[in-house]
């Protein structure tokens, strides 16, 4: 298909589906014209990335967790060093959550002030 068609079936732009290809995301063949062609599994690769992205995933990590996703949840298959790296996010995220319940603290302070 081409990339109006993956386009129309993921609701994801072809601005955006050019980046999840420059990212290493998608993959994808070239026609004689250049124009490109995806594959029907890349509607699923769409999902599950706007998924990921969606649980605050970088596409450097997004691009680690791929090979284990399955299904358009997506369901991960657990391979070891995927455990360690979404371990490793989740911590991060609890880090930037503490951080910036400071700074809403902080900055509450500075508002009850009369």
């Amino acid at each position: 298909m081409l990339i109006g068609e993956l386009s129309r079936r993921t609701g994801v732009s072809a601005r955006l589906l050019r980046y999840y290809e420059a990212q290493g995301l998608l993959h994808t063949s070239r026609g004689p014209n250049g124009y490109r062609h995806f594959d029907e599994d890349c509607v699923v690769t769409v999902r599950q990335v706007r998924a990921l992205l969606r649980a605050g995933l970088s596409t450097e990590v997004i691009r680690s967790v791929l090979p284990c996703a399955r299904g358009e949840r997506p369901d991960i298959e657990w391979c070891a060093e995927l455990w360690d790296i979404l371990n490793g996010e989740l911590a991060t995220m609890d880090q930037r959550i503490d951080e910036l319940q400071s700074s809403r603290d902080a900055l509450a302070g500075f508002l009850a002030r009369p």
